[in-house]
């Protein structure tokens, strides 16, 4: 199985989405990307459906936009 990439941006809806993910899914298995520190990942982030943060892209492809912390426009 493919990781599956959360997207979040440090603020407390992300952080307390983080906790409650990989409560859910296996840390091995969930490649965490924190767009405020590394804002080199937003391009990338984009290109796989991101519109805002926290979400979460599956194996599939599919982006879970989950609760509303930040849009990438906000974050660039």
């Amino acid at each position: 199985m493919n990781k599956v990439i959360f997207y979040h941006a440090g603020c407390p809806v992300c952080v307390s989405a983080e906790k409650d993910i990989l409560k859910l899914i296996p840390e091995n298995q969930v490649e965490v990307i924190h767009l405020g520190e590394d804002k080199t990942k937003i391009i990338d982030a984009e290109k796989k459906g991101v519109q805002s943060v926290p979400a979460l892209v599956l194996s599939s492809g599919n982006v879970l936009h989950i609760n509303f912390g930040a849009s990438i426009e906000d974050l660039k």
